[in-house]
């Protein structure tokens, strides 16, 4: 559902192995993989994956697995389009940036819905033509509270079927402080990336850049503690940092998205950050100027 990147890659790398898989997209993208399959430009494989594409919601209605890729923007429209199609006995994984999607999605579907860590560097090089440029893994859980919980045996199932699609992927006892860890990469690459064009290997090449980040750093971890989320164990302004060793030409989706002339997810990232610091009397002007200028710059777009 939202065959962008980030649908392509975990689609394509599911009917890769085998499973029966249909990506729902624009009809550009849709008519192009009907005719010629979908590209996958891959780090380790390249290869024309043969699978099915729609523009239409209706595919959901067989599936026991969806895989929710939306922008974070489009989070209730979206669910709500397929919460009707969906099988009792289905489960929705929220493939997205930010950290409140899965709850978003679980206010409008009946369905268990598992949030997900994604951690891959990929974009569409054109209509059904994926580029991969690094990693892959995901992490995934069940968060406090949620109804219907999916329970310990769907997880280890999920994981299951993504594992034998050469998918890594882990199930955490603490998926709240794993998409705050998440979070914190994302407020910290995105708009940077964004704002300087560059790709992650030269955001660190740059001591001022690496100053800049380890202050977004420092301050998502404030905001974090206040909001009473467990981080993982770890020194985050290192894991931050050292992100871009493993994804050197990588460049954010935000950064992709104004390059496409696209509203982006910034709402969602620097800016949650900065209206959850608000809320809670922290301070948070590095996050809230990064905010603006994403936002200046899409107010520039036609």
């Amino acid at each position: 559902m939202g065959a962008g990147a980030v649908g392509c890659y975990y689609g394509g790398m599911l009917a890769r192995a085998g499973a029966p898989v249909n990506l729902i997209g624009r009809a550009a993208h849709v008519e192009a993989i009907r005719r010629d399959g979908l590209r996958f430009d891959g780090l380790h494989f390249q290869q024309v994956i043969a699978l099915k594409a729609s523009t239409t919601l209706e595919a959901v209605g067989s599936a026991d697995l969806v895989l929710f890729c939306v922008k974070s923007t489009d989070t209730e429209q979206a669910a709500r389009a397929i919460a009707p199609l969906l099988k009792a006995d289905a489960m929705v994984l929220a493939l997205q940036n930010g950290v409140d999607n899965a709850e978003r999605i679980a206010a409008v579907v009946a369905c268990p819905v598992v949030p997900a860590v994604v951690y891959v560097a990929c974009n569409m090089g054109g209509p059904g033509h994926l580029r991969h440029s690094g990693r892959g893994d995901l992490v995934i859980g069940s968060l406090r509270g949620a109804r219907p919980e999916p329970t310990p045996a769907q997880l280890a199932r999920l994981a299951g079927w993504l594992q034998a699609a050469q998918v890594p992927c882990r199930v955490s006892d603490n998926v709240e402080g794993e998409l705050w860890g998440k979070l914190l990469i994302n407020c910290t690459y995105n708009a940077i990336s964004a704002l300087g064009r560059a790709r992650y290997k030269r955001l660190t090449a740059i001591t001022e850049t690496r100053a800049l980040m380890r202050a977004v750093v420092l301050e998502v971890l404030a905001v974090a503690r206040a909001s009473g989320v467990n981080m993982p164990a770890g020194d985050w302004v290192e894991i931050a940092l050292g992100l871009a060793a493993s994804m050197p030409e990588a460049t954010s989706s935000t950064a992709q998205d104004l390059a496409r002339g696209k509203r982006t997810e910034i709402d969602h990232l620097n800016g949650f950050l900065a209206a959850r610091g608000a809320a809670l009397a922290i301070d948070t002007p590095v996050n809230r100027a990064l905010h603006a200028l994403i936002k200046l710059a899409e107010d520039g777009l036609e």
